[in-house]
């Protein structure tokens, strides 16, 4: 494990609990949400939240079905802005716990990674998408070592989970036959035996633990390939 120092981190907000209050029953409304295994995420401790990636609407339904507070990295471009739209981007992602990151290749990647490692050295839930990005075509692609990796670093639990039908909301969509927005939290990994191993070998297999508990929860086609419309780490 790194001994590198943890910097400060940022905590969700007042704005944060109040939305998710507000969010809950809306969602419940409009889009007929459900929510599977939510007693899965540990009450208190480090947790990685390792999830399938449909839609932005993903970084929304997550923390409003989760039990405990849930913080993602977020484009650094909502938090450099001028003038008062600029700063109240500003204000609204610090105050949900949000995390700026440059989502590009290299160093900015490692910043991104670091930055999570830091948020559950804090012991807070931290939620990644180890595809990268979306998928566009709804199969599940390779996962990406960074959750594998932030996981080893730091001994968070891990929990997977499926994220279901995001890509065709509608509100009242399920009177269409659009069906409805799911959540599922699977069992935590057990990744306890890579602990010995070569550091590559150890992340590549954490890595398979992670996407095929995914898979399992979501039913989703698995892509043989990482997604290419990824500029993701």
């Amino acid at each position: 494990m790194s001994d590198s120092p943890t910097r400060p981190v940022a905590r969700p907000g007042g704005v944060y609990f109040v939305g998710r209050a507000v969010l809950r029953p809306l969602f419940a409304i409009l889009f007929r949400a459900r929510r599977t295994g939510r007693t899965a995420l540990p009450r208190t401790g480090a947790v990685l939240l390792a999830a399938n990636h449909l839609s932005g609407w993903d970084t929304v339904f997550i923390p409003v079905a989760a039990s405990r507070p849930v913080q993602f990295l977020t484009k650094s471009s909502f938090f450099t802005g001028t003038g008062l739209r600029g700063r109240v981007s500003r204000w609204f992602f610090t105050s949900i716990g949000a995390v700026p990151v440059l989502r590009t290749a290299g160093h900015a990647a490692q910043a991104a990674l670091d930055a999570g490692r830091d948020i559950l050295r804090s012991g807070s839930v931290f939620a990644v998408f180890p595809e990268g990005t979306r998928s566009r075509d709804g199969r599940l692609y390779r996962g990406k070592t960074g959750a594998a990796w932030m996981a080893l670093e730091t001994g968070a639990t891990v929990v997977p989970v499926g994220v279901i039908g995001t890509d065709r909301l509608v509100p009242f969509g399920w009177l269409l036959g659009r069906g409805r927005p799911e959540v599922r939290f699977g069992a935590p990994l057990d990744l306890s035996d890579l602990a010995d191993l070569p550091t590559g070998r150890a992340r590549r297999l954490a890595t398979e633990r992670i996407m095929d508990a995914i898979a399992a929860l979501t039913g989703q086609d698995r892509a043989d390939s990482t997604n290419a419309s990824s500029a993701d780490a």
